[in-house]
């Protein structure tokens, strides 16, 4: 049962990691727009071209827009981290009571091997005393 517990802790481990994973890919693809949106404002402020205000201020605040969506993105790995972390400690806590069912489980089977072993030999010790006691009567 608890084996199914730290299963169930891994799973939902992956699944923020995963999320995790694909919130940071999200940020990369932010940041090669804000890349992107910069280069093209370069060129059309390097263009020979008469400037246009209004493209311009339209890049600019675009550009604005993808910077505070970078911010959030930051912000939201930042707890997706936590969450993260919090279920690694879970996964660990769920793994130390595994291991020690498993301890308990070795010295339980130990202990049963070893009195097994003892009535065996007292079995044995009954079977050659009363033989011993037949062939001497």
């Amino acid at each position: 049962m608890r084996a199914k517990v730290l299963e169930k802790k891994q799973l939902e481990m992956a699944k923020v990691a995963g999320l995790l994973n694909s919130q940071i890919q999200q940020l990369d693809g932010l940041s090669s727009r804000i890349e992107k949106t910069k280069t093209s404002l370069e060129s059309i402020y390097e263009s020979e071209e008469e400037l246009d205000i209004f493209e311009i201020t339209s890049y600019k605040n675009f550009l604005g827009k993808i910077v505070n969506d970078v911010k959030n993105q930051q912000i939201i790995i930042e707890h997706t981290k936590i969450i993260l972390k919090s279920k690694q400690v879970e996964v660990n806590a769920a793994f130390k009571e595994v291991k020690i069912l498993e301890k308990l489980k070795e010295k339980q089977e130990k202990s049963f091997y070893q009195n097994y072993e003892y009535v065996q030999s007292k079995e044995i010790d009954d079977i050659a005393s009363t033989r011993y006691h037949r062939i001497s009567a």
